[in-house]
């Protein structure tokens, strides 16, 4: 609770506090102390099991370790993002606190995502993480392309969310005990499963694969992640894109696990086409930037795997992933944001040039791809093992691992134009490169590496109770 009234508030404070910023910079500064603020008092929560506000929310939100922990690890690298980028953010538009208040309204959407325990919540969590992001999406007025990809987002994310509201519909009206949003009312897997709440289980498993950008509900994402801009992609691709599976998991699993076998052909099918067509469509792009893009969705193939499973390696394993992709993602896009050719050729020599964003963009890349040692191959081991402990559909951990070995080869191709190939970037360059961001920049190597090695570091807190 107290991430969520953090989060709305201080998104307020920040909207008007733009009338009274004298500097450009200044509300970077207050934005980093509304997310420290929110990190202590989530912390408090977590730790204490007690909120600092008390409503009467009549079991609309449920909080447990589960949840508290995830928003602990989104507070954390939106902080992250803000040190990294901070001045980045500022050059977008003139209009930077309002920047940074839509990012705080999307985190409070993210809050309530993870923490919803009705149908209703559900939807308005998806909602306010959604709209600033139409918004951010089309922040910089002056590019077509952010314009384009603000409009394609906007239309799609409008027709998800008719979608998912259709599927509320008809579990609603379809349920057999009682008419109720509660999701632990649903009775789907009690004797035959209803056709109404058949249909509006598939409506809203369609609708949640849009908002995680699963295939074959994919289409959207690479268009509005190449489009926006950059800082602002690299916040859709990582916190956003985990608060969607939480909020998948969630209902899943409260409300529809006990159907698991009626409906987990659909996830099987939708996890093998994600995997292959991320895959195989970031292999031939040139863009990193793209490519990225691409490769997210690939990633949200082995997420879906909690999804699949639901079993307590599964839930380690989707926090672990939340922390290892964000942590990998964002230093590798804050690194890009500082290239002047966002092409693969333009990481040309860039060993010889700057050897600190070359050895922590290498460590990131193979920390997305999962070699050994790093965060990532933790994450994407947790999935496996919740796959082959649910014991059904072992064929697509195979699968899942040959994909894997797919993304290594466009995940090395940059990390060969690093190393060994001539430098074709100029020797005036100017990096706009700091001590600061490259000591930043080394502390998230640093807890990749950590959390690779002791991944029980951050999932010991799901067990947390005093």
């Amino acid at each position: 609770m107290n991430a969520i009234i953090i989060t709305a508030v201080w998104g307020i404070v920040m909207m008007f506090g733009g009338v009274f910023f004298k500097q450009k910079s200044s509300p970077k500064y207050w934005a980093i102390a509304g997310l420290i603020l929110a990190i202590i008092a989530n912390g408090f929560e977590l730790i204490k099991q007690k909120s600092l506000f008390s409503f009467d929310l009549k079991d609309m939100l449920a909080f447990n370790s589960f949840n508290l922990t995830f928003i602990a690890v989104v507070l954390f690298c939106t902080l992250l993002l803000f040190l990294l980028n901070g001045r980045d953010i500022e050059k977008v538009g003139n209009n930077v606190s309002e920047y940074f208040a839509l990012i705080f309204f999307v985190l409070c959407g993210v809050s309530i995502a993870a923490t919803y325990n009705t149908l209703l919540t559900l939807f308005l969590g998806i909602e306010i993480l959604s709209i600033p992001l139409y918004i951010l999406t089309g922040s910089d007025k002056r590019n077509l392309k952010s314009n384009e990809a603000a409009l394609k987002y906007f239309l799609m994310g409008s027709f998800s969310t008719g979608i998912l509201l259709m599927g509320i519909a008809f579990l609603y009206g379809g349920n057999p005990v009682a008419p109720s949003f509660y999701i632990s009312s649903i009775s789907i897997g009690v004797g035959k499963m209803p056709v109404m709440m058949a249909i509006g289980l598939v409506f809203i498993l369609i609708a949640m694969a849009f908002k995680v950008s699963a295939a074959p509900f994919h289409f959207w994402a690479p268009d509005v992640y190449d489009g926006a801009p950059t800082v602002f992609t690299s916040f859709m691709a990582t916190i956003v894109k985990a608060a969607g599976f939480i909020a998948f998991i969630r209902l899943f699993s409260n409300a529809f696990g006990t159907a698991l076998n009626q409906w987990q052909i659909l996830i099987t099918v939708i996890i093998a086409a994600t995997l292959l067509i991320g895959n195989l469509t970031a292999v031939f792009q040139q863009s990193v930037k793209r490519m990225l893009a691409y490769s997210s969705i690939a990633q949200a193939g082995f997420m879906l795997f909690a999804v699949f499973a639901l079993n307590e390696f599964s839930k380690e394993g989707i926090i672990l992933y939340t922390a290892a992709y964000s942590l990998a993602t964002i230093g590798l896009f804050a690194i890009l944001i500082k290239m002047s050719d966002y092409t693969i050729d333009g990481f040309n020599g860039l060993a010889k040039q700057q050897p600190v964003l070359a050895f922590t963009a290498t460590l990131f890349l193979l920390s997305l791809t999962g070699i050994p040692l790093t965060a990532g191959f933790q994450a994407k081991l947790y999935m496996l093992i919740a796959a082959v402990k649910d014991g059904h559909q072992n064929w697509l951990v195979i699968f899942a691992v040959l994909c894997a070995a797919i993304s290594a080869y466009y995940y090395f191709k940059i990390i060969q134009a690093i190393y060994f190939k001539e430098s074709n970037i100029s020797a005036t360059q100017n990096w706009d490169v700091t001590p600061a961001f490259k000591i930043l920049l080394i502390l998230t190597a640093v807890l990749i590496v950590a959390l690779g090695i002791f991944p029980t570091l951050l999932t010991d807190w799901l067990h947390y109770s005093l």
